[in-house]
């Protein structure tokens, strides 16, 4: 059974900063692509980071130079770090595990809310 599980949301104060987690089981994680979506109420779902399996990383512009993206393989855990948050980024926040043939898995999401 694959399982995703995030955990790291809350709430936080604009420009400051969480770290969110995603331990993955149930498939074989190094060979994974992994990546964080978002999505605010009234909005449709978007990428906010990518990572590859051999951690190569991605991000839009919106978050680029704010988030960061990283994994453990060892862990079999995937983190995005988050500074200088904005009310924008106010989203559920999903963690999302794309396999070598292209199976997508989600987590079941953790609430960032960025209000002062």
């Amino acid at each position: 059974q694959v399982q995703l599980v995030e955990s790291g949301g809350g709430l936080v104060q604009p420009g400051g900063s969480l770290t969110l987690s995603c331990s993955v089981s149930g498939i074989i994680f190094s060979m994974c692509n992994m990546a964080w979506y978002r999505q605010a109420p009234g909005k449709e779902r978007e990428l906010v980071a990518r990572i590859s399996s051999r951690s190569i990383t991605a991000y839009p512009d919106f978050v680029r130079g704010r988030f960061t993206i990283s994994r453990d393989n060892a862990r079999s855990t995937v983190y995005l770090q988050m500074n200088n948050l904005k009310p924008e980024d106010t989203a559920v926040y999903y963690c999302s595990a794309e396999t070598p043939i292209s199976t997508q898995y989600w987590g079941q999401g953790t609430q960032v809310t960025v209000s002062p």
